[in-house]
């Protein structure tokens, strides 16, 4: 049983659906929006999903003192329960797969299973390199030149090389416009991150998404993930850090299915 109180909610959060509860972690920079904005219908027609968006995301306040981990696990289970979830699985995205590890690690009556998808236990040599340079960018308000960063970085080989010049400038300039004010926070919070001890006492059911071109977190981190966690599962998807960008629909079904085998 958890030790951990839990706080008022206090975040801006999304709920839609009715069925089993989930819970939704997003990535850095985004909000529940823009990580799951193409599969969120989808998941809500089985299942009661519940989001929060960080502070600088969607209509959460930005923070001004560095973020924590675990208040951003708290505020996401806060607000399950806060819509009358009890118990709930918990889908965690790149910066959001931490959080969903420290929510079931803080409150493991209450998580029932994982999915983690495009996300790290702690930072590589990769991601130290990558996240500063993130931050910078962020910092210097030049959005055009941050938005061509996080497009390189973040599409997949396959999908990068199938656009023409104009396709490639619109998702520029769409990733540019979405980009969270949150941003350096989010960035700064990252590469702090480190849940290696929480992943051998895991007891939820988890299913760890590799996004196999992926060049912000890596296959290596993905499966060391499956290989620490406890009976986790390990599957591939040939995208890069964007899965709802490049194959939704393949996505959602992997969520789906297995929270299909593992509902409440």
């Amino acid at each position: 049983m958890s030790t951990h109180t839990l706080p008022e909610a206090t975040f801006a959060r999304t709920v839609l659906g009715s069925g089993p509860g989930l819970a939704l972690a997003h990535g850095a920079g985004s909000s529940v929006a823009g990580t799951y904005g193409p599969i969120l219908d989808g998941l809500a027609a089985h299942h009661t999903v519940v989001g929060v968006d960080y502070p600088g995301s969607g209509n959460t306040p930005r923070s001004a003192t560095p973020l924590s981990l675990d208040v951003l696990a708290d505020q996401l289970v806060a607000a399950a329960v806060a819509e009358g979830l009890d118990t709930f699985a918990v889908s965690g995205y790149s910066l959001g797969g931490p959080v969903a590890i420290r929510a079931a690690a803080r409150h493991p009556e209450r998580v029932t299973a994982l999915v983690l998808t495009a996300t790290f236990p702690h930072r590589d040599n990769r991601l130290a390199l990558a996240t500063p340079i993130w931050r910078k960018l962020a910092e210097s308000g030049n959005r055009e030149l941050l938005a061509e960063f996080l497009t390189m970085m973040a599409l997949g080989a396959d999908a990068l090389e199938a656009m023409p010049d104009e396709q490639l400038q619109q998702a520029i300039g769409f990733t540019a416009a979405g980009v969270a004010d949150g941003t350096p926070e989010h960035a700064e919070l990252a590469p702090r991150v480190d849940v290696r001890n929480d992943l051998p006492g895991s007891q939820a059911p988890t299913l760890v998404i590799s996004t196999t071109q992926d060049w912000f977190t890596s296959t290596r981190l993905h499966h060391q993930l499956a290989d620490t966690i406890p009976h986790a599962q390990l599957v591939e998807i040939p995208t890069g850090h964007l899965p709802m960008v490049e194959r939704p629909d393949e996505w959602r079904q992997l969520i789906t299915d297995f929270l299909d085998r593992h509902s409440a």
